[in-house]
């Protein structure tokens, strides 16, 4: 009789302690991502060199599925707009998906690097230059060298791959693209499932954990409505840039006074627009921002608190009500106990116990959620990217810090970088397949 997916599941726990690669297979995948790294490092400058944004990663796809059709898949394009399907089947056995994102910022590189970024896109109806400043060329390139290591090490597994390049993760909406494409109707659903992304770390480490790893992200846009007048004359307006202010400040009461202080929630505000010269008062601002969370009930405390300051905001000016719109984005990711367990203890084994650690949840926010949500076992996890001397001295008191992700400088060393992206979703995705 077939078992249950949650006995199988369940099993992995039980069987943490012996999640081991025989020495023989450790030493073939590393060897192997070794070997092939020259392609990778091509294909990474490549991506990096030539980035694009949401649901505009036409020439992102066109590469990824080229080079996944020479490795055997059967590769599929335009599921979700523009994300690809690769699936390579190798008889009886789990199926596992690994994911990468396509899409980059709407921002300017500023690194220096050689092979820098200078591309430019239509971002919300202006031009805007575009750049990798979170890594996705890091995992779109390990994810095609896991891709390649397993196509070539086929006698050591048995099952289905189910390789997903998704776009437009950085506006939490290629997700459910995919999905309400039909991405588990026309493909394989999956037992398993894999995500990675590079973060600040020294390279040559992962860091992971159990229960959530990210954040839930709300995004606010609030238009505070008043009255135009001369700059002269307020008492002859309703001035909405004074209303916006006074929200910017009190809406940071939920999170002090009314949420607990034990968990975590932020509300930012990161952009307001309003007026045009100093002496004309407008009659409208737009003010936008986020809201992130880990838990439901701090989710929805917060997007009550800021509905409510907004309105309070204006009502204190005697002005109209604002229109508050607060968009839900993606849940936070909660990574499968049991899944973790086993894995971590390849990790440990194959990169030492210094060098794959636990580590808190990021209070970033990603889409990778809603795959998780559709009831498969899953783990994101993280990778290093930067020289380990430059990590320890930006932990010291006064040192030098390093670029985070979303920063115009921010630089992975490519090698090291890429290579343990490779090594430790290999790893991954064969402990499953192995059972």
């Amino acid at each position: 009789m077939k078992k249950s997916l949650t006995a199988v599941v369940l099993a992995l726990c039980t069987a943490t302690a012996s999640a081991q690669l025989p020495a023989p297979l450790k030493t073939d995948i590393k060897t192997r991502v070794d070997a092939m790294y020259p392609w990778l490092d091509t294909v990474y400058k490549d991506l990096h060199a030539n980035p694009e944004i949401a649901f505009q990663e036409v020439r992102t796809a066109a590469k990824l599925a080229g080079e996944m059709r020479k490795l055997g898949f059967e590769v599929t394009e335009k599921v979700g707009k523009t994300g690809i399907v690769a699936v390579l089947k190798n008889g009886a056995g789990p199926t596992v998906l690994v994911r990468t994102e396509m899409d980059g910022l709407p921002m300017e590189e500023k690194t220096g690097l050689p092979y820098a970024s200078r591309a430019r896109a239509v971002s919300n109806g202006a031009e805007s230059f575009v750049t990798h400043s979170c890594g996705h060329d890091v995992h779109m390139a390990g994810w095609l060298g896991t891709a390649r290591l397993l196509a070539e090490m086929k006698a050591k597994w048995k099952g289905t791959l189910v390789f997903i390049a998704q776009p437009a993760e950085e506006i939490v909406s290629g997700a459910r693209a995919m999905l309400d494409d039909g991405l588990f109707q026309r493909f394989p659903k999956p037992d398993y499932a894999f995500a990675l992304h590079s973060w600040p770390l020294a390279y040559g480490t992962v860091g992971f954990n159990s229960g959530p790893v990210s954040s839930n992200s709300d995004a606010i846009e609030i238009v505070f409505n008043g009255r135009g007048g001369h700059g002269s004359a307020p008492d002859k307006s309703v001035d909405p840039i004074t209303i916006a202010a006074r929200f910017v400040v009190d809406v940071q009461t939920v999170v002090s006074r009314e949420k607990d202080p034990k968990e975590f929630g932020v509300v930012t505000i990161g952009a307001i627009q309003g007026g045009t010269v100093g002496n004309i008062i407008p009659d409208k601002v737009q003010v936008r921002g986020t809201i992130r969370s880990y838990s439901p009930e701090v989710r929805a405390k917060l997007l009550e608190g800021v509905r409510r300051v907004a309105n309070a905001s204006a009502a204190m000016a005697g002005a109209p009500a604002p229109d508050v719109q607060l968009i839900s984005g993606g849940a936070a990711i909660v990574n499968s106990e049991a899944l973790v367990a086993s894995t971590e203890a390849v990790f440990k084994d194959a990169f030492g116990a210094d060098k794959a650690q636990r580590m808190p949840a990021m209070t970033a926010s990603e889409d990778f959620s809603l795959f998780v949500n559709e009831g498969v076992p899953s783990m994101f996890f993280f990778t290093g990217v930067y020289d380990p001397k430059a990590v320890a001295e930006a932990e010291r008191p006064g040192g030098k810090p390093i670029a985070f992700n979303h920063s115009p400088f921010y630089a992975p060393v490519p090698e090291p970088s890429i290579k343990t992206a490779a090594q430790a979703m290999s790893l991954a995705v064969l402990n499953v397949l192995k059972r």
